[in-house]
């Protein structure tokens, strides 16, 4: 900067110089004051370099690369495809590319907070009034971006894969990534707004369907009629059948308390054992182009927000309509009411992790979207405008998350487990070479199809780990190269030292987690050059806790087991499965 300021001082010196030596010229007829030009001569000679310095930065600078965020391009807006390979159009009537676009502003802080009330537990009086803003949006012509299907083909646009990204031809996505709590945050918020503007009040605030807790996992009633009810739902699960937040297209066969007993236990693992770190519960990091791919979802994506879905859509259904496939889920108005609670558990999260900030990467902070609000206008959001929902004037009523004093117990004292695993190996190895897997921290399976139970045994890189260790460092299994030929519904479960992995769950310590694959169809494209690489997924789960619980965390070995669910897994295979260490 004063170098900057320095030249431009001398610049005007050279200039009067000159000015000077012209005048000389024409009124005295006399050649140039040589002392002028040797002076000028001098000083370019002396500070040539500085100039040439300054113009090389400004060209760097020109040809510096900006960061490439994330973002939809509105101008490449196509046909995809639904779960069943059924052609879908969810594009807007015209190219959005025609309107204007503001930036998100924040709500004004001086308007009160609203706040989301559990579903179950609302009045007549709201129930009147979220019907009537439904039917209000129900009215709007097709032309109108608030109108009520618009509003669902939000999610079918994001979701089936109708954009290609900003300076790419790859399509975008935003589920099994870090970007699924904030795009759904999103799309809520606008949603609300639109709902509350339609019957004048711009306190009104979405309900939230309180799975999770045993007196809401329940279909609410507020859902079964008016407007707010929906033909496409499974009849079976209607009230009072207790929902199954671990669904597997097979019914679970347990009576009510054991069902909320299980899905309790679910809840502790997706929200606390397996949730250690940022990316085991927001997802992989994805970012812009070919390059920034990733398949890796978060736990309370894979389940109970997946599960859910598919409980709630109609079996009746090819796909499970409306709320069991991603093209036609946001049709449900319970889709909002499930999708507020995984918010919730978001903001719950956090605060058991004292508000950290769960990402600092500027790919997510500043990966980019586009809504529109209740004035119609499209709005240009970012992901770091969502990540205070004190700044976006709304909140949660507080409940009780019984499921955080629900820590599992081992189905079978830890010793006892371990000596019957251990006899188990020695008659019949586990897969692969026993011998093999003590030297290897993983168990390379090649491609082997999961149509059965796999086991193995996986020697484990570091035992003994210090409490400051096991909070800087959370232990994971990795199941990865994980393909599924066909697009389909997929779900196993992962236990760790399980004697008989038949007949236990998520109640039990050996559970580790489960993986939950959603029909997408994602696959059609804009242009024939736009090609869509088959890709592999990777599912992750943190075990620190678990080990600690099955008394194994100075075991230099562990035995991991495989379970597919429901048939689900006959197009699934899985290349092997390691350990690492996530920080």
């Amino acid at each position: 900067m004063e170098e900057s300021k320095s030249l431009m001082i001398l610049a005007v010196v050279l200039v009067g110089l000159s000015s000077f030596s012209d005048v000389l010229k024409c009124q005295q007829q006399v050649e140039a004051i040589p002392f002028t030009t040797d002076l000028r001569t001098n000083i370019l000679g002396i500070f040539n370099g500085a100039w040439l310095k300054m113009e090389r930065a400004a060209d760097e600078e020109v040809s510096k690369p900006k960061r490439i965020v994330l973002s939809p391009n509105l101008t490449t807006c196509h046909q995809s495809l639904s779960d069943a390979d059924q052609p879908v159009y969810c594009c807007p009537p015209e190219s959005e590319t025609l309107e204007p676009i503001v930036d998100f502003q924040f709500p004004d802080t001086s308007k009160p907070i609203k706040v989301r009330k559990p579903a179950h537990l609302v009045d007549e009086d709201y129930i009147a009034k979220y019907n009537k803003a439904i039917d209000i949006m129900k009215s709007l012509p097709y032309q109108d971006p608030r109108n009520y299907i618009r509003q669902a083909n939000m999610h079918c646009l994001y979701c089936t894969g109708s954009y290609n990204q900003q300076h790419s031809s790859s399509l975008l996505k935003i589920h099994r990534t870090w970007l699924f709590f904030p795009w759904h945050r999103m799309v809520l918020y606008f949603h609300e707004r639109i709902l509350g503007s339609l019957i004048g009040d711009e306190n009104f605030a979405l309900p939230f369907w309180n799975w999770d807790t045993p007196d809401g996992m329940f279909i609410p009633d507020m859902f079964l009629n008016g407007s707010m009810a929906d033909t496409q739902r499974e009849s079976s699960h209607l009230p009072p059948q207790v929902a199954d937040i671990n669904y597997d297209y097979v019914e679970s066969g347990l009576g009510t308390s054991d069902q909320i007993s299980a899905n309790v236990a679910l809840m502790y693992n997706q929200m606390v054992s397996g949730a250690k770190k940022a990316e085991l519960f927001m997802g992989c990091p994805y970012k812009a182009g070919e390059n920034g791919f990733c398949d890796g979802p978060g736990t309370i994506e894979l389940a109970p927000h997946n599960p859910v879905h598919a409980w709630v859509g109609s079996n009746s259904n090819t796909e499970r309509e409306d709320l069991g496939a991603f093209f036609t889920a946001a049709r449900d108005p319970i889709f909002y009411a499930h999708h507020s609670n995984v918010d919730r558990l978001w903001n719950v999260w956090n605060e058991l992790r004292s508000n950290k900030p769960p990402v600092e990467d500027p790919d997510w902070l500043e990966s980019t979207f586009f809504f529109h609000n209740e004035k119609s206008q499209l709005v240009r959001i970012k992901v770091k405008d969502v990540l205070d929902t004190s700044k976006l004037r709304y909140d949660y009523e507080n409940v009780e998350n019984v499921w955080l004093s629900a820590r599992p117990k081992p189905s079978v004292p830890p010793k006892i487990a371990r000596h019957v695993l251990k006899m188990r190996d020695s008659e019949n190895p586990f897969f692969g070479d026993s011998n093999q897997a003590i030297v290897l921290p993983a168990i390379g399976l090649k491609g082997r199809r999961l149509d059965t139970t796999i086991r193995v045994k996986l020697h484990r890189p570091k035992t003994h780990r210090s409490k400051i260790e096991k909070e800087q460092e959370e232990e994971i299994l990795v199941i990865y190269g994980i393909n599924i030929s066909n697009d389909m519904y997929v779900k196993f479960d992962v236990y760790v030292n399980a004697v008989d992995e038949t007949t236990i769950g998520p109640e039990s310590r050996e559970f580790a987690g489960t993986f939950v694959n959603m029909k997408r169809g994602i696959r059609i494209v804009m242009e024939k050059e736009d090609l869509v690489v088959q890709r592999k997924t990777t599912f992750k789960v943190g075990i620190t806790e678990l080990l600690e619980d099955l008394e194994a965390d100075g075991d230099q070995t562990i035995f991991v087991t495989l379970v597919p669910r429901g048939g689900t897994c006959v197009s699934t295979s899985i290349d092997g499965v390691r350990i690492e260490y996530m920080q």
